[in-house]
């Protein structure tokens, strides 16, 4: 257990460095200074993170978190935790987390998170999904083919699961809307097999990486107007309603006392209602 522990806590750190890399290059190539944070912090329960975030000229806002936390649930909580009932509250997790918020209108935001949590029971979770502004058909092609391309290489039933898990997930409820146009969403995956299932996870998260830096390129020097980064701002609105209400990687930073500021690195720094 330990060394798989030890595994996917390396494998997030190594991915983490991988996408901000990217990130950064992609902001040279726009002749751009991007301002990059990186903050630690230290969870009184036991473990910590990291949050990297950059400021620039075609990522309004990225922040790409990385986490390693142990220790005890609170008892008000415990039953929400799959498998913490059986083991006095008793966990471990860790993951890597993203989310995106572009200059430009006409490239999506973007999420990606994967995780690794220990109680009396093991699983892995995570996945990833989208969220245009301005929905481009070829783009969503692009995304799904790829997509149901990395599930089926794991298992033929994934991809239209964990799709339909997504779209399910990813539903504001109170305003009768998806978030965006979807990707995947898993949790609770224990196959049997911890080394298939780590496999996968690694894919999903090297998949992710591979189709925004794709959808990146094809948009970020195109033109926009003022009217579109208006309905920007308001659609970004929409994220942070879902992200307060329904996330359940906020729900689940909050009641094991994480980071504050990490949890809510997802808000966009711009965001409008009307």
């Amino acid at each position: 257990m330990e060394e798989q522990k030890k595994q996917a806590f390396e494998w997030f750190c190594a991915l983490r460095d991988k996408i901000v890399e990217s990130f950064l290059l992609i902001e040279e190539q726009a002749f751009t200074g991007p301002k990059v944070e990186k903050r630690k912090w230290n969870r009184p329960g036991g473990g910590g993170g990291e949050s990297t975030i950059i400021y620039g000229n075609v990522f309004e806002k990225v922040g790409v978190n990385v986490s390693k936390v142990h220790g005890k649930l609170a008892d008000s909580v415990i039953n929400e935790i799959p498998g913490a009932g059986e083991n006095n509250g008793e966990f471990w997790a860790s993951g890597i987390s993203l989310v995106s918020h572009m200059q430009s209108p006409l490239v999506p935001a973007a999420h990606m998170n994967t995780r690794l949590i220990y109680t009396s029971k093991q699983w892995f979770g995570g996945g990833m999904d989208f969220t245009p502004i301005y929905r481009d058909e070829e783009d969503c092609k692009y995304i799904h083919e790829s997509i149901k391309t990395t599930c089926d290489k794991f298992d033929a039933e994934y991809y239209p699961k964990f799709k339909e898990q997504c779209d399910s997930y990813f539903f504001l409820q109170h305003r009768k809307e998806p978030r965006g146009i979807g990707g995947i969403f898993y949790d609770n995956l224990n196959s049997g097999s911890w080394k298939n299932d780590f496999k996968f996870t690694k894919a999903v998260g090297a998949a992710f990486l591979e189709i925004y830096l794709h959808i990146i390129h094809q948009h970020m020097r195109k033109s926009w107007t003022k009217e579109q980064r208006e309905n920007q701002l308001i659609k970004r609105g929409r994220y942070v309603e879902f992200n307060l209400l329904y996330d359940r990687g906020t729900r689940f930073g909050l009641m094991t006392d994480g980071n504050p500021d990490a949890i809510m690195m997802s808000m966009p720094p711009l965001v409008k209602w009307m």
